[in-house]
């Protein structure tokens, strides 16, 4: 496997945290620290790097952030809770405004956390970005209270932080479930659609209907038509379309003796000069030389 390497040419670093060397600063499994304590040190920009054997949690509450992740650059609203698995590339360019933790976990507790059955093995598996939205409140309440923990030294704290870890974890696996379902039931949705386009063209494909009626009568936009198209078949709707009026003219050439002008009145076409212009963008050859290269090849 070829080393990552930045822009600039030369490989990524790999951190224990960011800018150090030195082995794990803290006898628990969890570290925990405020976005402003490492970024202001390093004029609020961190570079793009990695870590073998730790993942992040980077709960971001307010302030504005770019993060690159895996050479994808982007900007997530606040709040947010990123999570960044061991080894994946990763930077960000904070706001001095920034608001916020870092949630370091080593690879013991990782491995512990992916064990256990549920929601915690999608978190850890897959780094993303996960917003807030109606449970910021809730959220802001596990992290707060987790950092609360780490500074102390009350009884039952490595059980607690290990408790309140587990909980944001499993939050953040949630949401990889349900961008799962809701992208298992977009596509489900967009098969649905394609399928309805082929079955109206079928229908339709000779009365060059508009690709506004074709929409209309499936009920989306002719953007998100076009959108599932090129998604699903790799081409536009009009082309899915116009290929289907190809594929009957060539056929009408072939297998029957029409003459073009009959061909192009059984095709819906208003002018056989109109369809010969068609054609010929379409196949590369007009009407009458393709019948003459399809006889010399039966």
């Amino acid at each position: 496997m070829q080393p990552h390497v930045t822009k600039a040419g030369g490989p990524v670093p790999v951190f224990k945290l960011y800018g150090e060397t030195r082995a794990w600063p803290t006898p628990d499994l969890i570290h925990c620290e405020s976005i402003a304590e490492r970024s202001r040190l390093h004029d609020w920009r961190i570079r793009p790097h990695r870590h073998r054997d730790l993942t992040h949690l980077l709960y971001v509450r307010t302030g504005q952030v770019v993060v690159l992740l895996d050479g994808e650059q982007v900007r997530p609203s606040t709040p947010v809770l990123l999570v960044l698995p061991e080894m994946c590339v990763h930077g960000f360019r904070f706001s001095e405004d920034v608001q916020g933790h870092v949630l370091t976990l080593a690879a013991p507790l990782v491995q512990q956390l992916r064990e256990q059955p549920g929601p915690a093995r999608a978190a850890l598996s897959t780094a993303g970005g996960y917003p807030l939205g109606a449970d910021a409140a809730y959220v802001d309440m596990l992290v707060e209270t987790l950092v609360r923990e780490y500074a102390g030294t009350a009884a039952g704290r490595d059980l607690l932080l290990r408790s309140l870890m587990t909980a944001l974890v499993v939050w953040a696996g949630r949401q990889v479930r349900a961008r799962a379902r809701t992208a298992a039931a977009a596509r489900d949705s967009a098969e649905r659609h394609l399928r309805q386009y082929t079955r109206l063209i079928e229908r339709h494909f000779r009365e060059h209907r508009s690709l506004e009626y074709y929409a209309r009568r499936i009920g989306v936009s002719t953007s998100h038509l076009n959108a599932v198209c090129r998604s699903l078949a790799g081409r536009s709707a009009l082309q899915i379309l116009h290929e289907r009026l190809v594929l009957e003219a060539k056929r009408s050439l072939i297998y029957t003796i029409l003459p073009i002008r009959s061909v192009s009145e059984h095709l819906g076409f208003s002018e056989p000069a109109y369809f010969t212009r068609f054609f010929k963008r379409h196949v590369g050859l007009s009407p009458r030389a393709f019948r003459q290269q399809g006889r010399l090849q039966r």
